[in-house]
């Protein structure tokens, strides 16, 4: 009976110390979250700026022919970029977004070339056998500008020079605290259809501002689609990193509530058997007076 107080009595001391490591984690993801989602609600009126110049220049410069913008007759090898975390404990995130990214390369059945954003997917497809093209790690806490610039190149490259005929983002929506959505778009080329429904679009909210383009808009819009890349997969990054502290903050509420509830149930098996032991040496000291009150007698 001692002994298994005591081992009682051990679990509940290491739940609490575990406790005390999962509310710290959900505090500092918390206080991350804020920062991160202020991030990504000043990025997304950038993004939809430069969506709307975007549109405005490729409807003055006539008709648009740039290596980001060429659609290939026949699509034969499909570039993926795929952002996750470099870190474990935030739920199903990594899983979710790595389960979505291979369904979407399977469906497709062209040859993948891979370009992994976070530590998690290159052990999650190395491990599957795949092999990828570039990957960059320590990147997905914080985000800048800088890591968007460098993968923008590495996919841009790779489509320009042929190696792919596609490229296309995997990442995680932030849409709230509660909600984050595995997402997939495609970043090249550019579809032409999305920046004429996009020039459609301002046409129908009435008059526009009329830009003057110096040079040119030719010259400009040259300047202008790789910046444009960069902005989609750097608005995909920091959707990644808030997405990614919001599921780490509920993965963490939960280990702590769940340690509450076994600490207590743990605390009530050890009254329950520290009473019986009571209750057993009671009942043995009762029993060795009778004895001694018989043996008198």
């Amino acid at each position: 009976m001692a002994q298994q107080l005591r081992a009682i009595k051990r679990r509940i001391g290491s739940v609490k110390s575990t406790q005390k490591i999962t509310r710290a984690m959900e505090l500092i993801a918390s206080s991350r979250i804020i920062r991160a989602q202020q991030r990504v609600n000043e990025a997304r009126p950038y993004a939809d700026g430069m969506r709307r110049l975007m549109a405005s220049v490729a409807g003055r410069a006539g008709r648009i022919d740039h290596p980001l913008l060429r659609p290939r007759d026949e699509v034969s090898a499909v570039g993926t970029i795929v952002v996750t975390a470099d870190r474990g404990l935030a739920g199903a995130y990594n899983s979710n977004v790595l389960r979505r990214a291979e369904r979407d390369m399977q469906s497709h059945g062209k040859d993948n070339k891979l370009f992994l954003l976070g530590k998690k997917g290159v052990t999650y497809f190395r491990f599957r056998g795949y092999e990828f093209e570039d990957s960059w790690i320590g990147r997905s806490d914080q985000p800048r500008i800088e890591d968007a610039r460098e993968v923008a190149k590495a996919v841009a490259d790779a489509f320009s020079e042929g190696e792919v005929d596609q490229v296309r983002l995997a990442y995680t929506r932030f849409e709230s605290a509660l909600t984050q959505r595995p997402t997939i778009t495609q970043i090249l080329p550019l579809p032409r259809e999305e920046l004429e429904e996009m020039r459609e679009q301002q046409e129908d909210e009435g008059p526009q501002p009329q830009y003057e383009f110096e040079p040119g808009p030719e010259e400009i819009l040259e300047y202008l689609l790789p910046r444009y890349v960069e902005g989609l997969i750097y608005q995909g990054m920091l959707e990644a990193a808030a997405s990614e502290h919001a599921a780490r903050r509920r993965a963490m509420k939960a280990a702590t509530d769940n340690a509450d509830d076994l600490i207590e149930s743990l605390t009530r098996n050890y009254n329950q058997a520290r009473q019986a032991e009571i209750t057993t040496e009671i009942m043995e000291v009762v029993g060795g007076a009778e004895a001694l009150t018989s043996a008198a007698n």
